[in-house]
């Protein structure tokens, strides 16, 4: 198990003094990124061999967010990996110790130059070793629907920065796209409880992507789509669930 610790900053906040979703994500990618970086395969070094680590689908659970300058400690571990795919958990927690979330990710092994997956190098399992218990038992690798229409619409036009280090659009950015789309009265009410979403395939640079959203059966709930607009084809599909804030 690898823990790195974080003391939330004004600039993370959002409108109720707490971190955002997007904050406690780019959290857990940091908490990756040094993982990596720990056994001396930095995603630098592995950019030098065109190599990098792509997210197929991912879950998180927030009990709560943390507030501003609130300190918190996320640990994370690889629990199975099978050739060029791995599994990464991680669990958030207070000045405590106290679980406030966990989180799941399926990740890819990747030939950035070549667009293809590759298997992941014996000396990173080695190094890394396999820690065999789950941050949750939810299954990240079963299928959600995308939807073909919806009740809430946003349009955004794919700009440079929204391209990460391996020059394809970020993970957080669908996050963001989806969020825009949610009803203003849940997002001014309520909290992300919960997020489960898979990426299937990279918004173009230049193209103009629609965010659709559908409320689901039960109360606060929705279902997600981005969709490449000039390629006609899905980028993400996601569920959230929303909760009243306290």
């Amino acid at each position: 198990m690898f823990e790195k610790q974080f003391e939330l900053r004004y600039f993370e906040m959002e409108q109720h003094a707490q971190a955002s979703p997007v904050t406690i994500m780019k959290l857990l990618e940091e908490t990756a990124a040094d993982h990596c970086l720990s056994i001396e395969y930095s995603l630098y070094d592995l950019l030098e061999q065109n190599i990098g680590w792509v997210l197929l689908s991912s879950y998180m659970k927030m009990t709560r967010y943390p507030s501003y300058k609130e300190k918190i400690t996320i640990r994370t571990w690889l629990s199975q990996y099978k050739g060029f795919r791995g599994i990464r958990e991680n669990v958030i927690l207070d000045e405590k110790g106290e679980t406030i979330g966990v989180a799941r990710g399926f990740w890819l092994f990747f030939d950035i130059e070549h667009r293809r997956p590759v298997k992941i190098f014996d000396d990173i399992i080695n190094k890394w070793n396999i820690y065999p218990q789950e941050s949750t038992r939810y299954d990240i690798k079963s299928k959600i629907e995308p939807i073909v229409s919806a009740k809430y619409v946003d349009e955004f036009l794919v700009r440079r920065f929204d391209l990460d280090t391996n020059k394809h659009v970020s993970n957080l950015r669908y996050l963001q796209w989806a969020m825009e789309s949610i009803p203003k009265e849940v997002m001014d009410n309520c909290f992300l409880q919960s997020i489960d979403g898979r990426f299937v395939g990279e918004a173009q640079y230049g193209h103009t992507i629609e965010s659709l959203t559908e409320p689901g059966s039960a109360d606060k709930t929705f279902t997600h789509t981005i969709r490449d607009i000039e390629s006609k084809h899905n980028c993400s599909i996601a569920k959230t669930v929303w909760v009243d804030r306290l």
